[in-house]
């Protein structure tokens, strides 16, 4: 079959949409010819990086360049003047598609990336060809109980935020367009397959966005039996949402626990957010229990990862992290809240997670959580274990061929 594949994100060296944009295209290459239309950032690596690889026959590429002061907003998240820009990117992508179309013959239709449901592109106004869009994600809302806790501008930005959520999900016309001449829509989440189930009256079927790299020579690095270390690991951008000050408020719930550390990896936006945070932990006592890393390479999270207990995500509006996929490649077990992607992916065999409630009930139960496991070393070398069984079905190459299944049931109708 012949896919053509409209992805702005796409990158071998980078996690996040980039790096999901990259895997699901490597992946849908080994069954497929694919025909990508991309954003022009990441040129250099990705023709460097499809040089070596088995399917490279199978690739197409076509270089659809944003330009650099808009590529700048796209980075800085939370700048909404990316979105015009953004979509003048669609408008022209729609445009190469076409000119493609008459070129090769195409088979199947896919708007993979960026997952978030506000900008479906146009490629859904060409007629006669199966349409596929998402993973699509974007839908979360950030629980109310939670908006205190994020201080009073944060809080009131997010609400707003949430407010208007709600309300592009319900009136953005090209958004209801898309889905509704979609032949098949992937959800990112539950969340995000019951969001379009209320908004679009479609139904889809749910393939999170992210997926694992397997790696055969992880093992089981639990220290079992030795209770003179504990340590948790905590990854992520220190933005609001991710709520690491509750994860700095329930490390000093257990800081009574001998041999606790708490490794925090990421940045804020600002030398000043990071320094506020760790200002933070020094008012809480914890000082000595964390340490912070900064921003560092994959292949360094990967190695922290592998030397830690438990990696800690508290993150309240994801659709599937790419860290959590990363901790399950690492044997790491997950301690997390019960809702997004994570809530579907993390269960009672590779991790523990706590309802969504509100910020204090929280930090108690994920406190007891933690607790629980400090004594209960030899449940968590079974869930680093079965981390370690569960890669297979969360990994990179199961999604693919679960992709592919659905584009054959499309061309066969």
């Amino acid at each position: 079959m012949n896919i053509l594949i409209s992805a702005y994100a796409v990158s071998p060296n980078h996690g996040s949409e980039p790096g999901v944009g990259w895997n699901w295209i490597i992946q849908i290459a080994k069954y497929c010819k694919v025909f990508v239309i991309t954003e022009a950032e990441f040129k250099t690596e990705i023709e460097e990086v499809i040089k070596e690889l088995p399917q490279k026959e199978n690739f197409t590429f076509y270089y659809n360049d944003i330009g650099s002061k808009t590529r700048q907003m796209c980075w800085n998240q939370g700048d909404y003047r990316f979105y015009y820009f953004y979509r003048k990117w669609q408008e022209k992508t729609h445009l190469i598609a076409k000119q493609i179309i008459k070129e090769h013959k195409i088979d199947i239709i896919h708007q993979l990336n960026m997952i978030g449901y506000r900008e479906p592109g146009y490629l859904w106004k060409i007629e006669n060809i199966p349409f596929v869009w998402g993973p699509i994600g974007g839908f979360n809302f950030i629980p109310v109980a939670y908006l205190p806790s994020l201080g009073f501008k944060k809080a009131t930005f997010y609400t707003i935020k949430n407010v208007l959520n709600f309300i592009q999900a319900n009136t953005n016309i090209r958004v209801r367009k898309a889905a509704n001449r979609a032949d098949l829509l992937l959800a990112a989440s539950g969340n995000s397959k019951e969001a379009m189930k209320l908004f679009y009256k479609k139904d889809s079927v749910i393939l999170n966005e992210t997926g694992c790299h397997i790696n055969n020579n992880i093992i089981n690095t639990v220290r079992e039996g030795k209770e003179e270390e504990f340590n948790i690991l905590w990854v992520g951008r220190f933005i609001p949402t991710k709520l690491l000050i509750l994860a700095l408020k329930t490390i000093r719930n257990v800081k009574h626990l001998k041999g606790l550390q708490f490794h925090i990896v990421g940045e804020g936006f600002n030398s000043h957010t990071t320094d506020s945070l760790e200002q933070y932990a020094v008012s809480l006592g914890i000082q000595n229990q964390c340490k912070w890393y900064g921003k560092i390479s994959r292949d360094e999270v990967d190695k922290i990862m592998r030397r830690c207990d438990l990696f800690f995500f508290t993150s309240i509006s994801e659709s599937t992290s790419t860290v959590v996929m990363e901790a399950i490649a690492n044997s790491l077990p997950i301690l997390c809240f019960d809702t997004c992607g994570q809530g579907e992916i993390v269960n009672k065999e590779i991790g523990l997670k706590v309802p969504i409630e509100n910020p204090a009930k929280s930090v108690k139960r994920f406190a007891e959580k933690i607790e629980f496991l400090y004594y209960n070393r030899q449940i968590l070398k079974e869930m680093a274990f079965n981390c370690h069984l569960k890669i297979n079905d969360l990994s990179w190459n199961s999604k693919g061929e679960k992709l592919f299944r659905y584009y054959q049931d499309l061309v066969r109708k």
